[in-house]
């Protein structure tokens, strides 16, 4: 990299992309988690439950619904309630 980024604001950054791509994944709620899984690899569970890894591993006790309300915005049932469609598939 020609302008190497600071690590105080390399985690800033790091941090603010986390946030747009989680404001990404509430805005877009048509895009379904069995799709994100097929394409991507992983899904907003999987984010739920990296960002509690993550929370644990710096001495936070957080939930899993908890988790998952962070990344899908809302309780994960209502969330499902309202936009998942077809089979109510749940990635684990």
């Amino acid at each position: 990299m020609s302008n190497p980024i600071p690590e105080s604001d390399r985690t800033e950054i790091e941090a603010a992309a986390f946030r747009r791509l989680v404001q990404h994944l509430q805005t877009n709620t048509d895009v379904q988690n069995i799709d994100l899984m097929n394409l991507a690899g992983f899904c907003r569970n999987c984010l739920s439950k990296w960002y509690r890894a993550e929370a644990e591993e710096r001495g936070f006790d957080i939930s899993d619904p908890d988790a998952r309300e962070e990344i899908y915005g809302m309780p994960y049932e209502e969330w499902k309630s309202r936009y998942q469609i077809g089979p109510k598939q749940d990635h684990k």
